[in-house]
């Protein structure tokens, strides 16, 4: 059974997400002079709303999703109503760039949403795994060359390292070439050369892989690694750009069938992983909203007829073709895009519900 924990977690990180996402589509819109009639957190029935000036704001049913509907936005040139009485504040009458301005401010949002969060975690302290040797792998180099358990390495090569994450690429990026390691055992300092093995290891995505290898495992000990504003604006930039990359490259194994469809999940583990992490602590809690809002981010620049990224193919090819499509065939596309969306949420649901019959 969920707990509330669980429950309560995953509407505060859904609600701010939606939220972080239509609020791109609603400034941007308000900037170029389109009228924005709803905008809403959630679909279906409305729970509660309010009308300021040109816009009702709703709170709506069903939590997973949201909408801003805009004066006129609609591909169809015959519409009525409305849109011929103020066709300056009508999204379909703007010019094109203003179009996808507007439709790709959802996504951009979420990423800018994310270099924030992160960004704060990096000035409130990230924990960073530090050097010390927790394990030897026997007949690998390190235990031959005399490494032992508590051993905190200090310098490859004489460079300096603090962190497990540099000590392990510069030992995978060795070419099996000699490395000088400079050690701390105790108060004594140590130099040790070996050389690093080629051996076989999965990926995260489970893939076996070659790679170089000394032998070691980290003792699972951190410190926080803090830094200033400007320090940590870019790391979080850099963090967001690394995520957003396995994300993308995440969905392309997916296709590739070297991922099993079976690890996608729905509201449910989301459910699950968010109460986890903000039983964890309120940085760890954060960390998982910003990497939701990034693979909201890249999920909605999907070109699916209905996500934003569709909508982006529409103007794309209005601006190839110099008029927008036909009412008829956006239409068609948009319902052939609903469809796949509602097979996918009952997939995802699907491997939701066999995990916890699972366990």
């Amino acid at each position: 059974m969920m707990h509330l924990t669980s429950v309560i977690s995953a509407v505060v990180v859904l609600g701010v997400l939606i939220f972080i996402h239509e609020l791109g589509h609603f400034l941007v819109a308000k900037i170029s002079g389109v009228r924005v009639l709803k905008f809403s957190l959630g679909f279906g029935p409305k729970i509660l709303g309010r009308k300021v000036g040109d816009t009702e704001y709703l709170l709506s049913l069903i939590p997973l999703g949201g909408y801003v509907k805009m004066l006129g936005e609609s591909y169809d040139d015959d519409e009525e109503g409305e849109e011929q009485e103020d066709p300056e504040h009508s999204f379909m009458q703007q010019k094109l760039w203003k179009k996808m301005g507007i439709v790709a401010a959802g996504p951009i949002f979420n990423f800018l949403f994310g270099v924030v969060i992160f960004s704060l975690i990096y000035c409130f302290g990230v924990p960073t795994l530090t050097t010390e040797v927790g394990e030897l792998a026997k007949g690998f180099p390190a235990e031959e060359a005399g490494i032992q358990v508590g051993d905190v390495i200090v310098a490859i090569n004489d460079r300096e390292v603090s962190r497990w994450e540099e000590l392990s690429q510069i030992i995978h990026e060795s070419n099996g070439e000699d490395l000088e390691i400079a050690l701390m055992r105790g108060e004594e300092q140590h130099n040790i050369k070996l050389s690093p093995t080629k051996d076989l290891t999965k990926n995260i995505f489970g893939e076996e892989v070659e790679v170089y290898l000394i032998g070691i495992t980290a003792a699972e000990k951190f410190v926080k690694e803090r830094h200033n504003p400007f320090v940590a604006l870019f790391k979080g930039m850099e963090h967001t750009w690394q995520i957003t990359r396995l994300t993308v490259l995440t969905i392309v194994k997916l296709f590739q069938r070297k991922i099993s469809f079976k690890t996608l999940g729905g509201p449910i583990l989301i459910a699950q992983l968010a109460g986890k992490q903000a039983q964890a602590g309120i940085l760890s809690f954060f960390f998982f909203m910003g990497l939701l809002s990034i693979n909201l981010g890249v999920l909605n620049l999907f070109p699916i007829p209905i996500l934003d990224g569709g909508h982006l193919v529409f103007f794309a090819l209005e601006g190839i073709f110099r008029r927008p499509l036909k009412g008829k065939v956006v239409d068609i596309a948009q319902h052939m895009g609903m469809f796949l969306l509602i097979l996918l949420m009952i997939f995802v649901f699907y491997n939701d519900i066999v995990r916890i019959i699972n366990g």
